[in-house]
C-alpha cells in the first residue's frame, strides 16, 4: 500500500488504463458480441479501449489527507463579525 501512497495522480490512471485494457479484452474474448452486431464487443481494439477509459476515468484526482484538526467546525464563521 505504500509504493500506491507515492504514485501521482497520472501514474494511478495508467495502471488503471492497463488493468482496464486487459478486462476489456477478457470481456471481448469471453462474452463478445459473434455475429458482429454489437457496436462495443464485437471489435477487440473498441472493447479494449472502453476498459480502458472506464478503468482511468474511475481514479480519483482530488488528494486525501488524513491530517488536520478539522473536527467539525467551521472556523471561518468564528472570524466574521456579526
Amino acid at each position: 500500500m505504500e509504493l500506491l501512497k507515492r504514485l501521482n495522480v497520472w501514474q494511478k490512471r495508467g495502471i488503471a488504463a492497463v488493468l482496464g485494457g486487459i478486462a476489456g479484452y477478457t470481456y471481448y474474448y469471453y462474452i463478445g458480441c459473434v455475429n458482429g452486431t454489437c457496436a462495443i464487443t464485437s471489435n477487440p481494439y473498441i472493447s479494449t479501449l472502453y476498459g480502458m477509459a472506464a478503468a482511468a476515468l474511475l481514479i480519483d484526482g482530488k488528494k486525501r489527507t488524513t491530517e488536520g484538526n478539522d473536527n467539525g467546525t467551521d472556523s471561518t464563521a468564528a472570524d466574521q463579525k456579526v
